[in-house]
């Protein structure tokens, strides 16, 4: 019996080192994948922050080439009706307002 008893301890100790020792593997395997998945957060992170910049910087280009398309309309218009002497407009090369003559 005593040998029986010895044996039996011996396999229960087994048993439960096997048990210990799986479960270590998959809390290992679980850490592994948690950092793993925060690395791909963080990826995804700084790829749609890189994305969301680009972005604003089209609107922002679209934005100034807009404005200086119409900036030159505007100047123009000013340069014609300077040229016509129309009250109130600015000559954009002398940067003077034509006078009401009035």
């Amino acid at each position: 019996m005593t040998i029986r008893k010895s044996m039996l301890l011996t396999v229960a100790a087994a048993l439960a080192l096997t048990a210990a020792a799986c479960t270590q593997a998959e809390q290992e395997k679980t850490e592994a994948h948690a950092e793993a998945a925060a690395d791909n957060t963080a990826e995804a992170a700084s790829q749609a922050g890189e994305v969301i910049e680009s972005g604003a910087m089209k609107a922002a280009q679209a934005i100034e080439s807009g404005a200086g398309k119409v900036a030159d309309k505007l100047e123009e218009n000013q340069a014609e009706a300077a040229a016509e002497g129309r009250p109130g407009a600015v000559d954009p090369a002398t940067d003077r307002r034509v006078p009401d003559e009035n």
